[in-house]
């Protein structure tokens, strides 16, 4: 991985991004997570109906012999494997919620946004660390910007952090996450289901 050209790349893939809302009603809602297992990582997408949260549709892709690890760089090592899995559903969610980030990075083009780019879809991301930013009021600045938000979902849990990452405004951000938790769970509903799946499917993958 040549990471000086990776930046450039992200650099001007960011300009791209739009902070608009993409979508008039949202009947669905997708929830992408990403789990390791040995040298492969499984990437599971599901479908959930908005705003029951009932699970319509869920696939899984395997990819074997990923990029490594690299902060800030998570979805060339990933995304791979969540095209795949998404272009396998048979209804597209009106949104998708990544695990990772959108904007809230140091290029402002986290997993969520970049794949919100490659498969022109409205995403948030959604993460369970700050790597980056100050939270003030509940809202995540990142030289001076609004980039996300502070959000606790449970109590006596640690705060998650959204961001929009395409096609979605900072507003729409706020009000679907909040739409989606169901007690007890801490993550949004998609993403619960998606990690639960994954985790059984690399289960049976490495038995």
């Amino acid at each position: 991985m040549d990471l000086e050209e990776l930046k450039k790349e992200q650099w001007k893939l960011a300009q791209k991004i739009v902070l608009r809302d993409d979508f008039t009603t949202v009947r669905t809602i997708g929830g992408v997570e990403c789990v390791q297992s040995g040298d492969n990582i499984i990437a599971c997408v599901v479908v959930c109906e908005y705003p029951s949260m009932k699970l319509k549709e869920q696939k899984v892709y395997t990819l074997h012999n990923p990029l490594p690890h690299r902060l800030w760089f998570e979805a060339y090592r990933e995304m791979p494997a969540i095209v795949e899995a998404f272009n396998m559903l048979e209804e597209e969610p009106d949104i998708l919620i990544i695990k990772g980030n959108g904007i809230l990075h140091p290029r402002k083009i986290g997993i969520a946004s970049h794949v919100g780019l490659i498969l022109n879809k409205s995403t948030i991301g959604i993460s369970e660390k700050l790597l980056l930013g100050n939270v003030e009021k509940g809202n995540v600045l990142l030289e001076g910007d609004v980039v996300g938000f502070e959000i606790t979902t449970r109590e006596h849990a640690k705060p998650l952090y959204v961001s929009p990452g395409n096609l979605i405004s900072l507003g729409s951000v706020l009000t679907i996450m909040q739409s989606t938790i169901i007690s007890p769970h801490k993550m949004p509903e998609p993403l619960h289901i998606a990690r639960k799946v994954a985790k059984k499917f690399a289960k049976g993958v490495t038995q």
